[in-house]
């Protein structure tokens, strides 16, 4: 039987419990991702990760940390890097400078999180930034796709240099739209011919140098009438097909809202999960749910629901898919931090930082 683990989970506290020691040993776990909740200091972090390690060495540990206004770690030493809109305003005075400063950028955020036990980061947003996006803001690097491509090319390039994978989101584009998919499911009527010429085009010009995709929980009414996370037109056909690309699908949340409803009706996780894998995602987050009232019920019924759905025949595991999650997982030992304190290449990225 083929092994697939693409759930990606969180935990409450700073300390494993013996739940999510459960939660994380199922087979179907393949992530577990931090949040600020997670964090108090460095070596906290460090011991946090490494006791999920010892749980399962193959679980990628993942986090949002962009820079800016989402960055999980501030503190304890980890620089405030600025948001990706600050290179954007950089280029417009010094283009190579500012495709350098997004190389030292990705560099550093990659380095710092390696240094903890970090192995992967879901940055950067190449969403662009059409100024009216409240959830998008100042993440975006620039409104010209040109101009985001070469950005975002630095920092993957940086991450990469860091010994960790990139994500590019939210695919197709997330930053045309006003809604905010954590609450509702925002709808873009644009037609494909205009998405893919504007706001798609850096996941074409990227698709030799993504590691993976998120895409965004959004309905673009003029292709398909689900979200393009649980689009096997948009992922399949389109991201893969005609853009190329070949690394991980990463489903954007699937406890936000715009997750919940599909073609006009709710569905569990458990069913969102199945929708979103069939469309053509290898990884599914659920993610604040081990703090909720329930202790994380919908955590363990995702899992207990997945198991179900293969032992029935609903849910067919791919091992394509387990190798592209595998393949997030960093390749070398990375420096402790003591060790990149004293790392040349790192003391020079800091001084490129905007």
């Amino acid at each position: 039987m083929i092994d697939h683990s693409p759930v990606i989970l969180d935990v409450a506290g700073t300390a494993l419990t013996d739940v999510d020691r459960k939660r994380i040993a199922h087979r179907l776990t393949g992530g577990v991702i931090l949040f600020g909740r997670n964090w108090k200091d460095r070596e906290t972090l460090t011991r946090l990760c490494a006791d999920i390690k010892a749980v399962r060495d193959d679980v990628v540990i993942c986090v949002d940390h962009e820079g800016g206004r989402v960055q999980r770690f501030r503190t304890d030493g980890f620089t405030h890097v600025a948001p990706m809109r600050a290179l954007g305003e950089l280029w417009m005075k010094d283009a190579l400078a500012a495709t350098n400063a997004a190389t030292a950028a990705g560099f550093v955020l990659g380095c710092e999180l390696r240094a903890c036990g970090v192995d992967f980061t879901f940055a950067p947003v190449l969403d662009l930034d059409w100024g009216g996006s409240s959830v998008i803001g100042d993440r975006a690097f620039h409104r010209d796709a040109r101009v985001v491509a070469m950005l975002a090319k630095g920092v993957m390039h940086g991450l990469l240099e860091a010994g960790m994978a990139n994500c590019g989101k939210h695919f197709p584009g997330h930053g045309f739209v006003k809604a905010d998919s954590h609450h509702e499911i925002p709808v873009d009527n644009r037609s494909l011919k205009a998405i893919l010429a504007d706001d798609a085009a850096p996941y074409g010009w990227l698709s030799s140098v993504l590691s993976s995709v998120m895409p965004a929980h959004v309905v673009y009414t003029k292709v398909d009438s689900r979200p393009a996370g649980f689009s096997s037109r948009w992922l399949d056909d389109i991201l893969r097909g005609q853009l190329g690309f070949q690394g991980a699908v990463v489903s954007d949340d699937l406890s936000m809202e715009g997750a919940r409803k599909v073609d006009g009706r709710d569905v569990s996780y458990t069913e969102a999960a199945l929708l979103a894998l069939e469309a053509g995602c290898d990884l599914v987050p659920i993610c604040n749910q081990s703090v909720q009232s329930e202790g994380g019920k919908a955590i363990d019924e995702l899992l207990e629901g997945l198991t179900a759905a293969r032992a029935q025949g609903r849910w067919n595991p791919s091992e394509a898919s387990e190798q592209r999650r595998l393949a997030l997982l960093p390749r070398a030992p990375s420096l402790n931090w003591d060790e990149l304190m004293g790392d040349a290449r790192y003391m020079h990225a800091l001084d490129l930082l905007p």
